[in-house]
């Protein structure tokens, strides 16, 4: 698949705009330089790709987006390597051997932009079609050093509503209650203010026998239930 990288990488050099990258890697406090295009010549940019160069099965999906990610020297390479994986022509192809893809890009970017792209609409997904699989490993994030990798554990459940393990999220936030970190704290908040829009009682009684909470998750977690 070097085509398909030469021509991102290319493609990403044209639409760049210098200016627009200095505010963005402001914004994202990104020690990693932009190109400075934004998401929806991304898309488009992603599309061409696609059309071009199209992966022929998992494992070559898996060299491309490899390639840009590992060898990426500005931050959009890395954004493009993820839109591939979620495109609509190759997310069935997404099944648990991605796994360690995602915890090492969740370790390597470590950053709330990637950890939440991933936690979300990766992990999430097979989590819901393969709990027994993956319920020991989100449970092992949960108390690793890496705090994108807590984060990520505590976050992966916002799409599940009704099918969501309380038991998860439960074991999930009390293995970092007392962290002071600012993006586990909000991660906390986010995740119960999420399932209070299913189930708010639960939430209520959840805060409330939750003394430690930090003021932060709390806030959050109450934010549209009281």
């Amino acid at each position: 698949m070097t085509g398909l990288v030469e021509q991102a990488r290319a493609g990403l050099a044209e639409l760049a705009d210098p200016v627009a990258a200095e505010q963005m890697r402001a914004y994202m406090k990104s020690p990693m330089p932009f190109r400075g295009v934004p998401k929806p010549a991304r898309d488009r940019l992603l599309r061409v790709l696609v059309a071009e160069h199209p992966p022929a099965d998992a494992d070559a999906l898996r060299a491309a987006v490899t390639a840009l990610w590992t060898g990426a020297r500005y931050r959009e390479e890395r954004y493009l390597a993820l839109s591939l994986t979620s495109h609509r022509r190759y997310e069935r192809l997404l099944d648990l051997t991605w796994l360690p893809v995602w915890r090492k890009w969740i370790v390597e970017g470590a950053w709330w932009d990637f950890t939440d792209e991933i936690a979300n609409r990766r992990i999430g997904p097979l989590l819901r079609a393969h709990p027994a699989e993956l319920l020991p490993t989100l449970r092992a994030w949960a108390v690793d050093a890496d705090r994108w990798l807590r984060r990520t554990s505590i976050i992966c459940q916002l799409g599940s509503r009704g099918d969501i393990d309380l038991d998860l999220l439960t074991a999930t936030i009390e293995a970092n209650v007392d962290d002071p970190d600012f993006f586990l704290r909000k991660a906390i908040g986010w995740a119960l203010r999420q399932h209070a829009k299913t189930d708010p009682d639960w939430v209520r009684e959840f805060v409330a026998q939750h003394p430690g909470l930090s003021p932060l998750s709390r806030k959050e977690a109450l934010k549209h239930v009281g």
